[in-house]
């Protein structure tokens, strides 16, 4: 896995159900990687994003819209 990704231009989703507000995962799509924070950790420099590769993100997601509730918390 890489470690150091440019996030310099990352263009960071939230999720639709945050209403704007700063208490929720965000995701980028950068150079074959997305990287993964928590909004409330959007202007401290020193908390670096989690990174996966995009196949193990597309597997994670596609798990879970297959609806299998293994992957979540209880």
């Amino acid at each position: 896995m890489k470690n150091m990704v440019d996030l310099t231009n990352a263009v960071w989703a939230k999720s639709e159900y945050s209403n704007g507000s700063n208490n929720c995962l965000e995701v980028a799509f950068v150079d074959g990687f997305v990287a993964i924070r928590d909004s409330n950790d959007a202007d401290d420099p020193s908390i670096r994003p989690t990174l996966v590769s995009e196949k193990d993100y597309r597997l994670f997601t596609q798990s879970i819209q297959e609806n299998q509730k293994n992957l979540l918390l209880p």
